[in-house]
């Protein structure tokens, strides 16, 4: 039984941060960032923590499970969350450890890494910025039309994206999957644990949920090429869902970004290929 643990973090304003932990408490610290609308109980590589004596911290994003939101959240904002979040969990202030960070997650990995705090990061099946021109050219309508919203009408995205459900993400998320990806999304043990951390994205009546996804729609406005951390981008070949040109383009950006297409993964690879993301985030 892997060990893990509840912890609860305050800011410099008096927010409550609200995370858990994975592993041995004494293991080396890596910051896992889930992906959309998905709270602190989502981990991975649960089968390989103790082998590889790594203690894997979670936290609910603000206004996501019992981390208390706030308005006019900001990706930069965000980051500092996770950066304080990091410093309280281990007690130690300026904290420098590797970042793993999956689907829309990604763009809080890549704020995390320009603020200067990451040691390592690991994007595992990144969400493209469907804002980026380049990326934007390369998708349909219907993949464009909610972030195009998003930036000439926030106040009607936001009130759109107010409307979803936990059922709703979880429907969209196995249809729009590789059918490899849809049979290991439906398996008993994952859906419970995906169902229980969908729970915690969708509380306090979805307000995280949208302001991640605000976020994520609109321009990031990031300089990648000011990233100087070591950066792999680990993609599956049949991922359908997270990047047009299978984070190609995500890769020329950042200068330091090694880029690996796994052949026989989908969309799933962060749980499929446990052991090669957490060994990517190990590395020296």
């Amino acid at each position: 039984m892997i060990q893990s643990a509840s912890l609860r973090t305050t800011t410099d304003g008096g927010r409550t941060l609200s995370g858990r932990s994975f592993g041995p408490a004494d293991g080396t610290p890596i910051l896992f960032i889930a992906g959309a609308a998905t709270g602190k109980s989502m981990s991975f590589g649960d089968e390989f923590l103790d082998a590889f004596n790594i203690r894997l911290l979670t936290m609910d994003r603000p206004g996501m499970g019992d981390s208390i939101g706030y308005e006019d959240r900001t990706l930069n904002s965000t980051s500092n969350d996770y950066r304080v979040f990091v410093e309280q969990a281990l007690g130690l202030r300026g904290a420098s450890i590797p970042v793993i960070a999956n689907s829309q997650g990604g763009v809080f990995g890549l704020s995390a890494a320009l603020h200067g705090w990451v040691s390592r990061l690991v994007l595992a099946s990144p969400a493209d910025e469907v804002s980026n021109p380049t990326i934007h050219a390369m998708l349909p309508h219907e993949a464009t039309q909610l972030a195009d919203i998003a930036c000439s009408d926030p106040e009607q995205a936001a009130n759109m994206l107010a409307s979803f459900t936990a059922q709703d993400m979880e429907t969209m998320v196995i249809n729009g999957s590789h059918p490899s990806d849809q049979a290991f999304y439906q398996q008993p043990v994952f859906l419970s644990l995906y169902r229980k951390a969908l729970e915690e994205g969708f509380a306090q009546d979805g307000k995280g949920y949208v302001a991640d996804t605000m976020i994520a729609m609109r321009p990031w406005n990031l300089k990648l090429t000011d990233i100087q951390v070591p950066t792999t981008i680990l993609y599956g070949a049949h991922d359908q869902s997270h990047s047009p040109d299978k984070t190609a383009t995500l890769a020329s950006r950042i200068p330091t970004a090694k880029r690996v297409v796994i052949d026989d993964a989908g969309g799933a690879l962060l749980w499929t290929h446990s052991e090669q993301v957490l060994r990517a985030a190990l590395e020296n």
